[in-house]
């Protein structure tokens, strides 16, 4: 049996969708299995032993290219975790015995299967989790509820993250954090300003050295929520210590006690790290699509939703996305800080 997924789309997409491999390995050992994703998201699947080839898509790659190929395969299952127009012409022209999809008007004629994104959790997994297991059951019965996501990091990178930071000068035996300082967006990241009073309040309460997430070219951002941080917190944020490439980013977050900041590509790689979460979703998301195995203690996230529900009230989801800018301005750390609070005390040394 040979088996494609195709997810085509960000790095929290392709890790969260990299747990159908595992169900599939464990239920057919000896089949093929094959991931189709964007060149920049393959660093979060490297080394997974469960998937057998990787088919990686660039700007280089023509569509009609890639077609070709993936119809040469003679794939048995199609499984189409995207389910955009442009993957359902790819599960459509695979002519796979099994074309599984999420149910779009486009996937329909296309498909053997297809499943509706609505569900509601069973799993402290989520529905992120759920609905991605969902999708194998044309092909068994047997698949479990749930899998926690994985990252696999080979010993020379987490000992080589391990000697940057102690030549930097930071004794991994007090309490280390990792800031998602930026979202993906503006319209997903938590006003700096209020942010760094959230970090005020992490330095002051466990005196923590503070890693920042971010590239090169977000440095001027980084440098302005530097900024608006206290001298004595500022004292404790080492900029000049960051991934410059994902593999190092994660590396770096395994040595530290958790990761705190905007809900997004960077909390996922962490939980699947096993590295507790704080995460601080943007008031347009729906965080129950999201919040995978939260259980109040080691991960948790906070949405404005949370604490004034009445905001939301009779608002289309357009609405909210035009308004993103005032809804933050309405999500003030005061609401966070005790909730907050209690993580610090329950995830630092």
């Amino acid at each position: 049996m040979k088996i494609l997924v195709i997810q085509m789309k960000m790095i929290g997409d392709v890790l969260t969708s990299s747990i159908l491999f595992e169900a599939l390995r464990k239920e057919f050992p000896e089949a093929k299995l094959h991931y189709l994703i964007y060149d920049y998201t393959y660093p979060v699947v490297q080394n997974n032993q469960n998937i057998d080839k990787f088919i990686i898509f660039n700007r280089n790659k023509s569509f009609g290219k890639l077609a070709k190929e993936l119809k040469a395969e003679n794939y048995e299952a199609v499984i189409d975790v995207l389910s955009n127009l442009k993957t359902a012409i790819l599960t459509g022209i695979s002519g796979a015995t099994y074309r599984i999809s999420y149910n779009k008007f486009y996937t329909r004629p296309v498909s053997t299967h297809v499943f509706s994104r609505q569900i509601e959790a069973k799993t402290i997994g989520g529905a992120a989790i759920e609905k991605r297991l969902r999708m194998l059951s044309p092909l068994s019965e047997n698949f479990p509820a749930e899998i926690k996501p994985k990252i696999f990091l080979k010993e020379e990178e987490i000992k080589s993250a391990k000697q940057k930071l102690e030549e930097s000068g930071i004794d991994i035996s007090k309490s280390l954090y990792m800031i998602g300082a930026l979202g993906s967006s503006e319209k997903k990241t938590y006003p700096l300003k209020y942010l760094a009073q959230l970090l005020d309040q992490i330095v002051e309460e466990t005196n923590a050295n503070l890693l920042f997430n971010y590239i090169p070219k977000q440095k001027t951002e980084v440098e302005k929520l530097y900024r608006f941080c206290n001298a004595e917190t500022q004292k404790n944020i080492h900029l000049d210590i960051y991934g410059n490439d994902l593999r190092k980013f994660m590396a770096l977050t395994y040595h530290c006690d958790a990761l705190i900041g905007n809900e997004g590509g960077s909390v996922n790689m962490a939980k699947a790290l096993e590295v507790p979460t704080f995460a601080i979703f943007a008031p347009p998301l729906n965080k129950e699509n999201w919040n995978m195995y939260e259980d109040g203690k080691k991960n948790i996230s906070v949405h404005i939703r949370d604490f004034k529900p009445e905001v939301f009230t009779d608002k289309p989801e357009k609405q909210l996305k035009a308004e993103w800018a005032s809804l933050y301005k309405e999500f003030q750390p005061a609401l966070i800080e005790n909730i907050l609070r209690q993580f610090l005390k329950i995830n630092s040394k």
